[in-house]
């Protein structure tokens, strides 16, 4: 089954230097860009991260320090990513809890002002997991009746993420082939950043998920403790999180206005 879209969907997939988004650092990035018409469009590149690639990273990934010593940093890359998927809806393999949050550090960390309020995000391991709980390799050997090679490397592992997707539509009746769907079907939660900090309780209204305000609404927090905001944007939260928090604090001063 081809994909029913009304916008390009950009399927990607990052090796990196670790797993915490924030600190953390691409040292691969694959783009698999898929348009309406069904002509695709696809780049590859390594990144310089700028730091050393812990040996446990590379057992994954296979990427060593010397392999992306003369490449470009993410910085430098950054326009040519972000032109690639300013357009787009974005989809992954659990590209909701990672890549996408981490994607969004980086543009952001490059001066990208990177947003996701116009485009909706497809986590196609939400949908494995919530039909048949198996990784990657699993998934595609399960709906593509084929072994997954070189796995762990972002090409190979973009591709067959766009190849289970359109496999998964195929066997389950239910889902709708429509990104905006697909999207409400793969959010975990009512996260209003990636890193789930804050969070849409049942009444719509932004709360903080953690800390001495867990549950709390941001408004009324930013009302009575001025200086938690200040300590957010200093402690070592994900950009993004202090990012959407100052979005919240400026709309709550226009509306006192």
């Amino acid at each position: 089954m081809e994909l029913k879209l009304h916008r390009p969907i950009c399927f990607f997939d990052l090796e990196t230097t670790g797993i915490d988004v924030a600190r953390d650092r691409i040292v691969e990035i694959s783009i698999l860009k898929v348009f309406p018409n069904g002509n695709k469009e696809s780049k590859t590149w390594l990144v310089n991260p700028e730091r050393p690639i812990p040996a446990q990273s590379t057992a994954i990934h296979g990427i060593t320090d010397e392999k992306v010593a003369n490449e470009p940093t993410f910085k430098e890359l950054a326009p040519l990513v972000y032109n690639m998927i300013k357009d787009s809806d974005l989809a992954g393999f659990n590209s909701d809890r990672f890549d996408i949050p981490l994607l969004a550090e980086e543009l952001l960390r490059a001066g990208v002002d990177f947003e996701m309020g116009n485009r909706v995000s497809v986590d196609i391991q939400t949908i494995f997991h919530k039909k048949e709980e198996r990784t990657l390799s699993a998934a595609y050997r399960f709906y593509c009746n084929e072994t997954l090679e070189n796995a762990h490397s972002a090409s190979a592992d973009t591709n067959a993420t766009y190849e289970i997707l359109k496999a998964q539509l195929d066997r389950y009746e239910d889902l709708d082939n429509d990104m905006k769907s697909l999207s409400e079907f793969t959010t975990r939660k009512k996260s209003v950043d990636f890193a789930g900090f804050i969070a849409l309780n049942e009444e719509g209204k932004e709360i903080f998920t953690f800390g001495k305000h867990k549950g709390a609404l941001v408004d009324e927090v930013l009302e009575n403790e001025p200086g938690y905001y200040g300590w957010i944007q200093n402690a070592d939260f994900p950009l993004y999180t202090k990012k959407v928090l100052t979005g919240l604090k400026l709309r709550k001063l226009n509306n006192k206005l």
